[in-house]
């Protein structure tokens, strides 16, 4: 089984490289897993997982110029697919940060967080959503397998997933109002939060997805 971690200049490449190459150990399936900027390794994988980081056009632009677009869209369709941080916002029809189109895997748009924003206690709520936050599993799924409910992941974005199927999402997390963190359907899962500084519950959802049939 080969597992492609895709290289589009964009993210923490190494680090989610590493993460998985950590829940390799304890999925124990034997996959080769390797970092790519090349669409035929893309086109050849087994599984992909498609990480992000950054400004949403930007990352939008890396992956067009760089001519994986295609091999994306097939991994989409075909392959059991892992998106993290803005590489699950690409996922999505369009993005209010820079008036970019996206992949349109899911309808919907991804909003910045508002101004202003508090707490119940009334303390400032910065933008952006930076730091631990706990996740609400809200349908089962087989990548939460040995995740208890509200435990916390790492979390850093200004940008939020507004799904206009509800249906798609399998997790929520709070700031201060309930917004979708974890969307997915068929093949395709689909996190904010960043998998590889989430510490013991990221790789758990990686080793999940390593054992995955999609």
């Amino acid at each position: 089984m080969k597992i492609a971690v895709v290289d589009y200049g964009m993210g923490n490449l190494h680090s989610v490289l590493k993460s998985v190459q950590a829940a390799q150990k304890l999925a124990d399936t034997g996959a080769e897993i390797y970092l790519t900027d090349k669409p035929d390794e893309v086109f050849a994988a087994d599984k992909i997982v498609f990480p992000g980081q950054g400004a949403m056009p930007d990352c939008m632009a890396a992956l067009n110029q760089s001519g994986l677009g295609e091999a994306v869209a097939d991994g989409l369709k075909n392959k059991p697919f892992f998106g993290i941080c803005v590489g699950a916002q690409l996922l999505f029809e369009h993005s209010e940060e820079g008036n970019t189109a996206g992949l349109g895997r899911f309808r919907g748009q991804v909003k910045r967080f508002a101004a202003g924003l508090s707490d119940a206690e009334g303390g400032r709520l910065k933008v952006p959503h930076m730091g631990w936050n706990t996740v609400r599993q809200t349908q089962p799924h087989p990548l939460f397998k040995d995740i208890a409910q509200d435990t916390r992941f790492y979390f850093v974005h200004s940008y939020y997933f507004a799904p206009e199927d509800e249906s798609i999402v399998l997790g929520t997390s709070d700031y201060p109002d309930r917004f979708a963190c974890i969307v997915g359907r068929d093949n395709v899962f689909a996190t904010q939060f960043h998998t590889e500084k989430s510490h013991d519950g990221g790789l758990l959802l990686l080793r999940n997805f390593l054992r995955w049939n999609g």
